[in-house]
């Protein structure tokens, strides 16, 4: 037989066994994580994109590259996707059409310039963004829509007030407006942007008035946005830019109306065009109006009425009779339904019993009545 031996391992050969084999573990666990970020991504890692910030504006809408802020995108266009869009309303266009044409001839006489008023942009914001963005110092004009009984905005921007003083009082052209930031307005400057307010509220009642009569009543002066609030800021309102040019000279004038203001008229600003009638067919109330005149209505000849007790009603039998107050010569009256229309006498034509009608005096007592 065979000897058999067995050796026993030294310590120092069983450190070097496990060090090599945490070696070979370590080599085996890194291949695993290789193979399963293959297996799952099919690509190597990368390290992560940090966004600039003008990406995160564009994400959120607050880009400002083309200048329109109409033409918004992102988050800011789905937070504002609650605003009724002024153009839902295509009368409005109209009405401000006849403004900057009636404002650009009543300007010219107000002021003895050439004045040449221009529709800038047409709108919708809330009105506290609105607040928030008026470039001060500006005077704001409360007004109030007397038929509608609410309230709208009209902003005087700096450029605007120093230029209308200046005509005003008679400035010399292709001289520099001296202006003199930080200060508030004298009584003479809001003496002058009243009467300039007054002639723009003048105008904007004649703009509206083809649509709707209305008055629009100045009510107060503001040079602080807080104290010109007339809505709600969550809420919803029109904002219409002109632009007044007096050669050299000019600047803004912003006027803005909140939806609850509008709502008497929406209906009238609905219209595609002036004079629209919304759910009428003017062919079909013709043919109505003509077929009407052949409806057969059903008419009573009714020789009296007497008031008779229930009991005696109910105790009715054959061969009773009632006795009426109606001689052969009483007037019967013709009624249709509860309607009395003609009276007449009661008379017989051949086997038939007729009514000659007399008078209808009967209806004309009755309305009267």
């Amino acid at each position: 037989m065979a000897d058999t031996t067995t050796e026993t391992p030294t310590d120092e050969q069983a450190l070097a066994g496990m060090a090599a084999q945490g070696v070979d573990d370590t080599a085996a666990g890194a291949d695993w994580e290789a193979a399963l970020s293959g297996a799952a991504g099919g690509r190597s890692e990368e390290p992560a994109r940090v966004l600039n910030q003008d990406e995160i504006d564009s994400l959120l809408g607050l880009s400002d590259d083309s200048g329109n802020d109409s033409a918004r995108s992102g988050i800011q266009a789905i937070v504002n996707s609650a605003l009724v869009s002024y153009e839902r309303l295509p009368m409005l266009e109209v009405v401000f059409d006849r403004l900057v044409r009636m404002l650009t001839t009543s300007l010219r006489n107000f002021t003895s310039d050439n004045v040449d008023v221009s529709l800038d942009a047409i709108t919708s914001i809330r009105f506290g963004d609105y607040l928030n963005s008026i470039p001060l110092p500006a005077i704001l004009s409360v007004f109030k829509a007397e038929e509608w009984d609410n309230y709208g905005l009209l902003t005087v921007d700096s450029p605007m007030i120093y230029s209308i003083v200046d005509v005003l009082l008679g400035g010399r052209r292709g001289t520099a407006q001296m202006r003199i930031e930080g200060r508030p307005y004298t009584t003479i400057e809001r003496n002058l942007v009243e009467r300039m307010v007054q002639v723009v509220l003048n105008d904007l009642c004649a703009a509206f008035d083809p649509l709707s009569p209305v008055t629009f009543r100045f009510e107060r002066l503001e040079t602080n946005p807080r104290f010109a609030s007339i809505a709600r800021p969550a809420n919803a309102a029109i904002l219409a830019k002109l632009r007044i040019d007096m050669e050299d000279r000019g600047g803004r004038l912003e006027l803005c109306l909140p939806y609850a203001t509008l709502e008497p008229v929406r209906e009238l600003l609905l219209q595609m065009f002036m004079g629209e009638k919304f759910g009428r067919d003017s062919i079909w109330e013709v043919h109505l109006a003509h077929e009407l005149w052949k409806t057969g209505v059903e008419i009573e000849a009714v020789l009296d009425q007497v008031m008779v007790p229930l009991g005696e009603v109910l105790s009715l039998k054959v061969g009773s009779r009632i006795m009426l107050n109606a001689t052969p010569d009483s007037t019967v009256a013709l009624r249709c339904g509860e309607v009395p229309l003609f009276s007449g006498t009661m008379g017989r034509r051949g086997r038939h019993i007729s009514v000659r009608v007399d008078d209808k005096a009967v209806m004309r007592k009755e309305s009267a009545t």
